[in-house]
């Protein structure tokens, strides 16, 4: 770095009229010490005269940085008399073009009501319209591997049913468990104070059978599945794999989403039966600690207080609980778009859109089925 004193910046006055800038302008060079302060000091008191002339032709080395800093010292424009060489002018026609740039208004227009419903409703149509759309093409390669399941993918089948289904046993266990335990210990205190102690078996496996059961494996197979099936498209969005697969012909219903609506529909059962055994479980240790109730009474009891229909409607929330998940699951996988904020915004729409659809499922399995299993 140049420290003599030709090549350091500065500015002389000269007939008390003109100022002439020498030396090297270089970032480099006004980095040093003092050099910058020393500088605006100079151009300030300099600015405030009329008539003064600015003579840049005898720079030996100006870069931008440079012409910046003289460009933000002159208050951003060109003093009234300014030489400069055909170089130093392209730098400062650039820096008046750029002054002249403005950033685009963000403020957001102001919607009246209805305009929002209006958006609103266009949004869910939107999102109907697409889900009705995927499950159609659902249908069809469903049809179609009906008529050569020899060609079917039965790799994806399995890999997405261990994924799904295996992986899941433990923390499906785990807070079916607790849940069960939580919920004999509350109602088994309640219970105890009415001398009900026997209608234990008649809430905690209704509640579990019925309604506990397949919830709970729901939502947690839609936070832990359903958003690993969003992420996985998304990935495969942002790496351009499925533009890949449309190049190739290779048809992505039916190698993606057909694959985890068949492998979710068979796993969702059978983990709402394993959710189901825990939780009674826990139920059973939980109102055998507390009330006495003892284990081998509660399983003899268990057939007659609760009618077989609740558990089969219990498995049949699954089954549908889990087709429900995994079109979700692919519909916004599908609809990310190629880069890294869509895929998170993406997958959390999926996993809040899942639990919400799985809720309102069970709404509507409750009403429809309010006279049945009682």
């Amino acid at each position: 770095m140049p420290t003599d004193k030709d090549n350091s910046p500065r500015l002389d006055l000269i007939d008390a009229s003109k100022v002439v800038a020498r030396g090297c302008w270089r970032v480099e060079v006004l980095a040093s010490a003092g050099t910058i302060n020393r500088l605006k000091s100079t151009i300030h008191s300099y600015s405030g005269k009329t008539g003064i002339v600015w003579d840049l032709t005898r720079i030996r080395e100006l870069d931008y940085i440079s012409a910046q800093f003289l460009w933000e010292s002159w208050g951003e424009k060109r003093p009234a008399n300014l030489a400069l060489t055909e170089e130093q002018g392209r730098f400062f026609a650039r820096l008046e073009q750029a002054g002249q740039l403005k950033l685009p208004d963000t403020t957001k227009p102001f919607l009246w009501p209805w305009q929002r419903f209006r958006n609103i409703v266009h949004k869910v149509s939107e999102h109907f319209s697409g889900m009705v759309a995927l499950a159609g093409q659902l249908m069809i390669d469903i049809v179609n591997f009906a008529k050569a399941p020899r060609r079917g993918p039965w790799t994806e089948i399995s890999a997405n049913i261990y994924h799904a289904g295996a992986q899941a046993l433990g923390i499906t266990a785990v807070v079916g468990f607790l849940i069960g335990v939580v919920l004999s210990y509350l109602s088994a205190q309640q219970l105890h104070m009415f001398g009900g102690d026997v209608f234990l078996v008649n809430l905690l496996g209704i509640s579990v059978l019925r309604e506990l059961g397949p919830l709970l494996a729901a939502i947690l197979v839609a936070g832990r599945s359903g958003s690993s099936m969003t992420a996985q498209l998304g990935v495969m969005r942002v790496t351009e794999e499925l533009s890949a697969m449309q190049v190739m012909g290779l048809p992505q219903g039916f190698r993606l989403i057909m694959p985890k609506v068949i492998a979710l529909s068979i796993v969702m059962p059978l983990l709402v039966i394993w959710t189901d055994v825990i939780a009674l479980l826990g139920g059973m240790l939980a109102g055998s600690y507390e009330i006495g109730l003892s284990m081998s009474y509660f399983l003899a009891s268990l057939p007659d207080a609760v009618p077989i229909a609740n558990f089969w409607i219990g498995v049949g929330k699954g089954y549908v609980f889990g087709i429900l998940i995994a079109l979700i699951a692919c519909y916004y996988g599908l609809k990310i778009k190629p880069n890294t904020e869509s895929l998170g915004e993406g997958t959390t729409r999926s996993v809040v859109t899942s639990i919400t659809v799985v809720i309102l499922a069970d709404a509507i399995f409750a009403i429809v089925l309010q006279g049945v299993g009682f």
